[in-house]
């Protein structure tokens, strides 16, 4: 009741602020049949320009048509620049990027300042590590909007009365997409903002981490632990404790004497490894990261010129000027003695930028960031929000220089929309507790509404302890989000699938065990991400974009569009009418399991499966089971996308693409066809099994190495 009175203060008090502001409709041009740009009167290109989240500045095709019902107007009132975008009365919004709270945004309001915030109570105001100042609106009939606000500079978002932008910069301009369905919308976003590169094939894999696994037989312990108890697994995290003195890119003499042996191990086991890297760099003479940058000139500076120091985890650190290309050329180059250790993946955390006991938890905003000749130099204020975006970047450079025919693969924290271009992402330092796990379906799912696909929360929560049951609870069903990552806090207990006992160890493999027979599924799913920007983990509204009974729905959720998950723990939730058939991918009956997630397959598609395997090291499309659940007029299809999984052969043309159709013949024969769509990569002998789903099981063929292959339904 108390945080329902401050609510409505706080409304009350925003609307008396938005009734002394004068708004106004300025400039506004199409970019597209699709896409309107607005501009303030006063706006000055320099103090935005280029565009973070834009793949590049688009070209005005025409001025606004009287048409256009969705429009912008721009105000100022105490110095702040605002923007204004009114809705209709039946309107449910959502995105926001990574933001708490329920699925639908309406009514609440988030500050965009990525901030190091752990178990997400150190503010009220909604911020989190990310910065996404992008709304989806979703009307009654199903129509859809979304609004960019192409702004790096600190800002409010309001979702009260219409959409409002309140930013404690310059005047922005502002995007506007209009289409006849959400998803279409989405599509859109990702043409103008970017999509993720498709990830290696291993990180779609289940990952272990924690804070932190040393020495280095500690890392070996729990990957051999993870192959003896049969519990697939393909990667193994190091955390900052592997450092020397938490010196980035240097290895503890004593923890890790040898890198390349312990990468090597884990390979020999089947295992990928990924290592931290902060921004933070200590400020120590005799370092070769701190004296190479100093005397490069790299750092950010402060208000009066000077190199600003800030205190993070090696004590006293200066922090590199991304917004320099020479910086970002420096950074890039660290990475390839580092790389050639054998890493595989990077972790680039604290880079909001995190500082310990900074204004804000971070650094001043009146430092300077020099820039260069593509950025401008500004404030901290203005390209706070793109620091870790920039990090990446530079990251990905770096790794791709090292390693030129592998498929990247990163980690961050903090970003700015757009960044999925440049890495993947999680939810951040969250709790152990089942407010969080409740949360963190809504928050993917906005991330993925959000133009990042690649995400997921730590399994089991980071903070604090997770009981048996909430682990058992959390692993089923974080068993089906993209980024699929178990992860604890310093100081906490074992938060390892068998860390629990035999019946969570149990509980863990099989819904692991399911992971893994969907990654055909789930590939492919990334590729169409990669593709067109859809999300992987959508919401369930989707599956009925006309049905208003499903706009709230954030317990179940979809994974792309045919396969529905019910968390065991859901409510009573909204689910999508038509044919929806529960089915069991490794013998478990999760209609009686009080853990394992309930699976339910869309009538009319072909989800295709691989056998149980322990890593994608061990990853064959060479025998397929096809679950095929055919709809009201005993039809299917379905797709399969392949290539090498870690390579870059694919954009020349060494992948396929499958397209699989089934149709009814006669009275009670199915015959299901298989024929390449795309792709040039060498066709292998493959066996098929057909799995027929039906509402009392799934009935299955013989393995058949034909691409036509006829089943009998009696």
């Amino acid at each position: 009741m108390i945080k329902a009175h401050y609510f409505r203060l706080y409304i009350i008090s925003f609307l008396i602020f938005l009734s002394h502001v004068t708004f106004a409709q300025e400039k506004a041009f199409l970019i597209s049949d699709n896409i309107a740009v607005f501009y303030p009167v006063n706006y000055i290109a320099e103090k935005h320009n280029p565009s973070f989240a834009l793949i590049e500045e688009p070209e005005i095709i025409d001025t606004l048509p009287y048409s256009w019902d969705i429009k912008v107007e721009f105000g100022e009132e105490f110095e702040k620049s605002m923007a204004y975008i009114k809705t209709r009365s039946q309107t449910w919004l959502y995105g926001t990027g990574e933001s708490r709270g329920n699925l639908v945004k309406n009514g609440e309001t988030r500050i965009f300042w990525n901030t190091d915030n752990p178990s997400y109570d150190r503010d009220s105001d909604g911020r989190l590590y990310q910065t996404h100042p992008w709304v989806l609106g979703v009307h009654e009939d199903g129509s859809a909007f979304g609004v960019l606000a192409d702004n790096t500079w600190k800002q409010k978002l309001s979702l009260g009365d219409g959409i409002v932008f309140i930013s404690d910069g310059p005047p922005f301009r502002v995007f506007v997409i209009r289409a006849a369905t959400p998803q279409k919308v989405i599509q859109i976003l990702a043409a103008l903002t970017g999509k993720i590169n498709l990830p290696p094939l291993w990180s779609l894999g289940y990952q272990q981490c924690r804070w932190s696994y040393y020495p280095d037989t500690r890392v070996k312990e729990i990957a051999d632990t993870f192959r003896l108890k049969q519990i697939p697994c393909d990667v193994i995290w190091m955390d900052i404790h592997y450092m020397d003195g938490y010196r980035v890119f240097t290895f503890d003499p004593e923890r890790f004497p040898n890198p390349s042996e312990t990468n090597d191990y884990l390979h020999s086991q089947g295992f990928k490894s990924v290592w931290m890297i902060d921004p933070g760099v200590k400020k120590e003479e005799g370092y070769t990261v701190y004296d190479s940058g100093t005397e490069n000139d790299v750092w950010v500076k402060d208000a009066n010129g000077d190199v600003y120091v800030g205190p993070v985890w090696p004590g006293d650190c200066v922090f590199p000027d991304f917004t320099q290309e020479k910086t970002s050329e420096w950074w890039a180059d660290l990475y390839k003695d580092y790389m050639n250790t054998g890493i595989d993946g990077v972790w680039n955390d604290m880079n909001e930028p995190s500082v310990f006991g900074g204004p804000d938890w971070t650094m001043p905003i009146e430092n300077i960031h020099r820039g260069g000749a593509k950025y401008l130099r500004d404030i901290h204020l203005r390209y706070h929000n793109v620091y870790g975006m920039l990090m990446v970047k530079a990251s990905r450079k770096g790794i791709l220089d090292a390693n030129p025919d592998k498929r990247p693969f990163i980690l961050t924290r903090a970003n700015y929309i757009g960044g999925q271009r440049y890495a993947a992402t999680w939810t951040g330092d969250n709790v152990s507790s089942w407010d969080h796990l409740r949360m963190s379906i809504p928050m993917s799912i906005n991330l993925g509404l959000s133009g990042q696909p690649f995400n997921g929360p730590d399994i089991g929560g980071f903070d604090k302890n997770a009981t048996p049951e909430l682990f058992g609870h959390w692993i089923a069903v974080g068993a089906f989000y993209p980024f699929s990552r178990g992860h604890t806090v310093t100081g906490s207990i074992n938060h390892e699938p068998w860390a629990f006992g035999e019946e969570i160890e149990d509980v863990s493999r099989v819904a692991l065990q399911r992971r893994y027979r969907l990654l055909p599924y789930l590939y492919t799913l990334f590729y169409e991400a990669s593709v067109n920007g859809m999300p992987v983990m959508r919401p369930v509204f989707f599956a009925d974009i006309t049905d208003i009974k499903l706009r709230r729905e954030e317990q179940a959720f979809l994974l792309g569009t045919n396969l529905l998950v019910i968390p065991k723990w859901a409510d009573h939730p909204a689910l999508p009418k038509g044919i929806w058939r529960t089915i069991s991918l490794v013998g478990e009956d999760s209609e009686n399991d009080i853990y394992q997630t309930d699976l339910k397959q869309r009538g009319g598609s072909i989800i295709p499966l691989i056998d149980v395997i322990q890593t994608t090291e061990q990853y064959s499309t060479d025998s397929l089971t096809l679950l095929v659940c055919l709809d009201e007029n005993m039809k299917a299809e379905g797709t399969l996308y392949s290539d090498a999984g870690d390579e870059f052969e694919y954009l020349k043309g060494q992948y396929a693409v499958d397209y699989f159709i089934a149709e009814k013949s006669g009275e009670n024969k199915i015959i299901i066809t298989c024929s390449r769509k795309e792709g040039h990569l060498k066709e292998e002998k493959r066996y098929y099994r057909i799995g027929i789903v039906t509402d009392s099981g799934i009935v299955y063929s013989e393995w058949k190495n034909k691409k036509k292959i006829e089943i009998s339904l009696q």
